[in-house]
């Protein structure tokens, strides 16, 4: 028999919990907590909802993301005491804390800690049903994507970790909306629909705690789904790390920040303890022979005549490699049409790493909410792409919002000779409807982009925006010498067009931006064209 817990009992387990996926912590005292990058001391009484603190931060707060964060049981007492202090403190339907995003993580947390085999504190279950019940008739079936499948895994999680008639029913809900919703959320190529390695990485750890728990507790879940969720956590691990730096960080397109996911080193550790593997396989369809083994180190016995092309075609994205470096390209739809909440207008952007080293970045994610920040790092301006009369190639409002959007067409992949090219049309809106194309081709010592805008008379720019950590001096005419934090050196040349410097920020973390600057080069009769080069 399980402990009598208001209307359910605790089901005991029967199977062993894995250690799942660590975060940093962001427990710094008793009452002091760190979160996207604001330090801030909660009240002896009361705080969770001040008004003075963002929303977000607020959201952290309710999620209890500390309880499952590296090092986490030398902060047991802490964690005692505010789990005690969140019951006490918001009384249910109330605040911050009972809407349906963070009472879905914080059941999880609460969930994933028990199972770690601490014992439950007063009043704990009863909340925990009582937060259960109340999550499952309030589903963001309004918002769906990420927060709809939230809302289910923590249903899931109740369902497992309780028993009784209540619990079941949680259980059937959260495993309905999970068998139709992953296949929708996860395309095939196993990239997440939003087209943020961010929210990738926040998906993958979802499905990786569901299999977690159906080993913690299992026969409850039919075999058929946990083999599903299996097949999609191994492609979704494919897709990490083939969109996942030499420095092991992600890929910043769309919404996307280090810090907020767990690190792809964690996922990748966490996977392997589940006995989820990395299938290694990609679609590409102009090399039908293409199944590389997917890694940020290329064979050094490849003289990289040829360089390395995956090309995830169902999410958009190519991965461009030789020895030296390796190009993220986004060839990308912002998103699925009715969901564009987590879009930025990047359309064609890239980011490119030399020696291991981030050199060309996109600008980052450092907030959301509403105002003029938000919307400037959303904007095309902050990626490194073209420009079209100053406008974004996506119409990005509010803080979550995009009218018309731009689509990608003729994509051309050359693999043997190392070239990328594709269009889009979100300028067409403008007078003769302007067409941006751009071509990668990557070299053995160097990566040559060409832009061109065909129609209408319109100015237009094409910045590179480089890492902080890259030193540019100007050399003569228009190239410029770049020497990256490791000292090696590189060169930028500007073939056709006008190049010159400009400030630029680049925010790699919620709460962090960072100076830097960028290439800006004037398309010339349409026509930028820009030569990157490094020696061994």
């Amino acid at each position: 028999m399980g402990v009598p817990t208001h209307n359910a009992q605790v089901r005991l387990p029967l199977g062993a919990w894995q250690t799942p996926a660590a975060r940093a912590p962001s427990m710094l005292g008793s009452t002091a907590f760190r979160f996207l990058n604001q330090t801030q001391v909660l009240p002896l009484q009361g705080g969770w909802n001040d008004a003075a603190l963002e929303k977000l931060w607020l959201y952290n707060l309710h999620y209890f993301d500390d309880l499952n964060a590296r090092d986490a049981s030398a902060r047991l007492d802490w964690h005692q005491s505010l789990i005690a202090r969140w019951i006490a403190e918001n009384s249910p339907a109330s605040g911050n804390g009972w809407e349906p995003y963070p009472t879905s993580l914080r059941l999880v947390n609460w969930v994933k800690w028990l199972a770690t085999g601490h014992v439950p504190l007063a009043g704990m279950g009863n909340s925990l049903v009582l937060q259960s019940g109340w999550l499952a008739g309030r589903l963001e079936r309004h918002l769906l994507g990420n927060h709809l499948f939230a809302n289910a895994k923590a249903l899931v999680f109740a369902g497992l970790y309780f028993e009784g008639p209540q619990a079941a029913a949680w259980l059937a809900k959260g495993l309905k909306i999970i068998e139709d919703q992953l296949p929708e959320q996860v395309l095939a190529d196993g990239g997440n629909f939003e087209r943020s390695p961010m929210y990738h990485a926040i998906f993958l750890e979802d499905v990786l705690d569901l299999i977690n728990a159906t080993q913690c507790w299992p026969g409850l879940v039919p075999d058929t789904q946990v083999a599903v969720w299996r097949e999609t956590a191994g492609r979704m691990l494919s897709w990490l790390a083939g969109m996942t730096h030499p420095d092991g960080g992600i890929a910043l397109f769309n919404d996307a920040a280090f810090g907020v996911a767990p690190g792809v080193d964690e996922l990748q550790a966490y996977a392997k303890r589940l006995g989820v593997t990395n299938p290694h396989q990609y679609r590409d369809p102009c090399r039908a022979d293409f199944n590389s083994p997917l890694s940020t180190e290329v064979d050094p016995t490849n003289s990289q005549k040829t360089p390395d092309l995956l090309h995830f075609a169902d999410s958009g994205y190519v991965r461009l490699q030789n020895r030296d470096a390796v190009a993220f390209l986004d060839v990308a739809p912002i998103g699925p049409d009715y969901l564009p909440g987590h879009a930025h207008a990047d359309t064609l952007s890239f980011e490119l790493s030399v020696f291991g080293q981030r050199m060309v970045v996109n600008g980052g994610t450092s907030r959301y909410g509403l105002g003029p920040e938000r919307l400037r790092e959303r904007g095309t301006a902050s990626h490194s792409t073209v420009q079209v009369a100053g406008a974004d190639s996506s119409e990005v409002w509010g803080g979550f919002r995009v009218a018309r959007r731009a689509y990608p067409f003729d994509l051309a992949l050359q693999p043997e000779i190392g070239r990328v090219a594709c269009s889009h049309d979100g300028y067409c809106r403008l007078p003769g409807a302007p067409v941006h194309r751009r071509a990668w081709q990557m070299q053995p010592h160097g990566l040559q982009v060409t832009d061109t805008v065909q129609g209408g008379m319109h100015t237009a720019v094409t910045r590179y925006i480089f890492h902080p950590a890259v030193q540019i001096t100007h050399a003569e005419g228009m190239t410029w010498n770049l020497t990256l934090a490791g000292g090696q050196p590189l060169q930028i040349t500007v073939l056709r067009g006008r190049g010159y410097l400009a400030p630029a920020s680049y925010a790699p973390e919620f709460g962090m931006q960072l100076p830097t600057q960028a290439l800006v080069v004037d398309l010339t009769a349409g026509v930028a064209e820009v030569a990157i080069s490094w020696v061994e």
